[in-house]
C-alpha cells in the first residue's frame, strides 16, 4: 500500500454524511517507526475527531513509575502501541496501562498477521490489531468503537454532573450550590449528592446545620481500591431536604495529596447512584479541579459584577479551553446581580467574551437567613432568589427527565453529545 497523503483521511470517507465528533478523542503513541508515525500525525492532521496527546520513543519498563506519570494524566482515551520492535516489552507496557488506566483503549500495531501474535496482543489488554502500513479507513473504524463504548458508558452514568467553581473567593457558590441541591432533592423528588470539594474551609456542611461528621470526600478517595457501597455510606451525610453530602475537611488537617486518577474514579463510582451530583469546587486553577471537570457535564463559572472576578472569569475560561474542554460546557453564572448596578449587563458580556448563564437576584437579608437556618428550602422559599434557583433547578430537572438519545450524523456522529 502507498503511503498515505494528507487528504486520505477524509477522502475515505468522503461518501459518508459530515462527522461531528465534539470532544476529541486524545491519542499516545509508544514506539512506532518513521512511516507509522508519519501516517497517524497526517490522520490526526486532517481529522477532528482525535488529537495528539504524546509520542513516547521507547518501551519504559521501569516500575518506580506510574502509566499515568508516563503517558500522561489524564490518560488518553487511546494508545498505539507498536509491537515490531520488542513484542515481549510491549506486551508488558500493554498488561501496566490496562491495569493502570483500566479506560484506556490500547491499540496493537504490527507488521506481523499471524493468529498467535494477535491473540497475545489481546491477552496482553490490547482491543484492536492494526496492520502495518496504517490503513486510515481501519484506524478511523476502531476509533469510532472507542467512541461508541465511550458514549454508551457515558449514556449508562445516571448522574449529570455539575461543578460550581468561583471567578474568587467570596462569589457565593457554596449557597447557590446547597440552594440547588436542596431544590433539586425535595421539590423534584431527584436523588442528589453534594461534594465540597474544598481542601481547607468547606462550607457545605455549616450551610445544611450538618456540622457532626468524622470522615470527608478526600479520606473516600483515598480508599478506591475497597469502594463499595457500603463505604460510600459511611461518607454521606443527610439533610432533610432529601439532598446528601460528601463534606470537606473541617479545616484542621494538612491537604491531602490524592492519588492521580482518584477523584476520577470515585466520580465515576458515585454517579451510578445517583441522578445529580452537584460540585462545590474550591477557586483556582489547580490540577485536581481540572481533573474533576474533565468529568463534569457541565462547570458553572460563578461571578459578581467587579472587576477582579470579572478579570478571572475569563483567566479561568481561556484556562479551560487550552486544556481541551469543550466551551459549550462552562457557563458563567452572575450572582448577586443588581438591575442598576455600576457594571452594566452589556458591559459584563463585552469583558468575558460570552453571553450570561443564569442571574441571581442580589437578596442578602434572605440568603444570611438560609445560611443560618441550615435549611436551604423553607427559610427562603418566598424570596426572589429562591424563585429564581427554583426556575434554574426546573431546567435542570426537566433535562433529568427527557433521557432522549440525540441521534448523530456521519460515522461517528453516535458519541457526540
Amino acid at each position: 500500500m502507498s503511503s498515505m497523503t494528507s487528504k486520505e483521511p477524509f477522502q475515505a470517507s468522503s461518501s459518508r454524511e459530515s462527522i461531528s465528533p465534539g470532544e476529541p478523542l486524545s491519542l499516545a503513541s509508544i514506539c512506532l517507526d518513521k512511516e507509522t508515525w508519519g501516517i497517524l500525525k497526517l490522520f490526526a492532521d486532517s481529522t477532528p475527531v482525535v488529537r495528539l496527546q504524546k509520542h513516547l520513543s521507547d518501551y519504559r519498563l521501569d516500575d518506580h513509575e506510574s502509566v499515568l506519570e508516563w503517558v500522561g494524566d489524564p490518560a488518553p482515551d487511546i494508545c498505539l502501541l507498536d509491537f515490531d520492535g520488542d513484542r515481549r516489552s510491549a506486551a508488558m507496557v500493554a498488561e501496566r496501562i490496562h491495569a493502570d488506566a483500566p479506560d484506556t483503549a490500547i491499540f496493537a500495531v504490527s507488521s506481523q498477521s499471524q493468529p498467535d501474535f494477535i491473540i497475545q496482543a489481546m491477552r496482553s489488554g490490547c482491543s484492536e490489531y492494526l496492520l502495518k502500513p496504517l490503513d486510515p479507513e481501519q484506524l478511523l473504524n476502531a476509533v469510532a468503537r472507542v467512541g461508541g463504548r465511550r458514549r454508551e458508558k457515558k449514556d449508562s452514568d445516571r448522574a449529570q454532573v455539575f461543578a460550581f467553581i468561583g471567578a474568587k473567593g467570596g462569589c457565593g457558590v457554596t449557597t447557590l450550590v446547597t440552594q440547588m441541591g436542596a431544590l433539586l432533592a425535595s421539590t423534584y423528588g431527584r436523588k442528589v449528592l453534594l461534594l465540597d470539594l474544598h481542601h481547607d474551609f468547606g462550607d457545605a456542611a455549616l450551610y445544611l446545620g450538618l456540622t457532626k461528621y468524622r470522615y470527608h470526600f478526600f479520606e473516600l478517595a483515598e480508599n478506591t481500591d475497597r469502594l463499595d457501597a457500603d463505604l460510600l455510606q459511611s461518607f454521606v451525610l443527610h439533610h432533610s431536604s432529601g439532598l446528601d453530602l460528601i463534606p470537606a475537611p473541617h479545616g484542621t488537617e494538612p491537604t491531602h495529596q490524592t492519588p492521580p486518577g482518584a477523584l476520577a474514579h470515585t466520580l465515576d463510582f458515585v454517579r451510578s447512584r445517583y441522578e445529580f451530583i452537584l460540585v462545590d469546587l474550591p477557586p483556582g486553577l489547580r490540577d485536581e479541579n481540572l481533573e474533576l471537570i474533565r468529568h463534569c457535564d457541565q462547570v458553572n463559572v460563578v461571578t459578581v459584577a467587579e472587576v477582579s472576578a470579572l478579570r478571572n472569569v475569563v483567566r479561568q475560561t481561556d484556562y479551560l479551553t487550552r486544556k481541551h474542554i469543550g466551551a459549550e460546557r462552562i457557563k458563567v453564572v452572575l450572582n448577586r446581580h443588581q438591575k442598576r448596578a455600576l457594571i452594566t449587563e452589556a458591559q459584563i458580556e463585552k469583558s468575558i467574551g460570552q453571553k450570561i448563564f443564569w442571574k441571581v437576584p442580589n437578596q442578602y437579608v434572605h440568603v444570611v437567613k438560609t445560611i443560618s437556618g441550615g435549611d436551604p428550602v423553607s427559610q427562603v422559599s418566598t424570596s426572589d432568589v429562591a424563585k429564581n434557583l427554583q426556575d434554574w433547578a426546573a431546567a435542570i430537572g426537566k433535562k433529568a427527565g427527557v433521557g432522549e438519545k440525540k441521534e448523530g450524523r456521519g460515522l461517528l456522529g453516535f458519541w457526540n453529545r
